[in-house]
């Protein structure tokens, strides 16, 4: 891929609040107008509709995703993706997640976003993942995480490495969550 991709997580429910999925469309918009592919679960639905939705709102924009086969076999793959890559699991979908984008956005999701959220933080703390991961606290959704996290530290139960932002960054806004990733602000945790 010649051009810079920034993997987004999210969910793909279709019954997310407005608020959220308004924050998707607009985050999917800046990465493209900031000249960065985006790269989702490819689902049609839910933010993670509405991140392809908003990138390919720009001309020439890219929307990757990455889906398993038993996904695209129950119909559940988005057809305006400008590239898709199909996985044999998950565990190979999350990787190849990872593995597509020069950073990762975590917007607010269930029990899949928190999962690739979890696993890649645990790959940073391991220092087997060195890129940006912004955590995107729209109106608050990530609060008690971040206080669990807190907690876990407090307990002496994370390891930091000396890792820059200590494994996350917080941003409140798509702006401020694509700044972060391709490196024009800051922002702690």
């Amino acid at each position: 891929m010649n051009k810079k991709a920034i993997t987004i997580y999210c969910a793909s429910s279709p019954e997310a609040p407005q608020q959220f999925l308004n924050a998707a469309y607009e985050l999917g918009r800046l990465c493209a107008e900031a000249g960065a592919a985006t790269v989702t679960g490819a689902g049609m639905t839910g933010l993670m509709g509405e991140v392809v939705r908003g990138t390919l709102s720009v001309p020439e924009a890219e929307a990757i995703g990455v889906i398993p086969q038993f996904m695209v076999d129950r119909g559940w793959a988005n057809p305006a993706m400008t590239e898709l890559y199909v996985t044999d699991s998950m565990h190979s979908r999350k990787q190849k997640l990872a593995e597509l984008g020069c950073g990762a956005i975590a917007l607010p999701g269930g029990l899949g976003t928190l999962d690739e959220l979890m696993d890649l933080l645990t790959q940073c703390q391991l220092g087997m993942y060195s890129n940006p991961v912004v955590i995107l606290n729209i109106d608050g959704f990530y609060d008690n995480l971040l206080a669990q996290l807190a907690h876990a530290d407090a307990c002496s139960m994370m390891r930091h490495m000396g890792l820059p932002g200590n494994l996350w960054l917080v941003a409140t806004t798509p702006a401020e969550a694509v700044n972060l990733i391709l490196g024009n602000g800051t922002a702690g945790n």
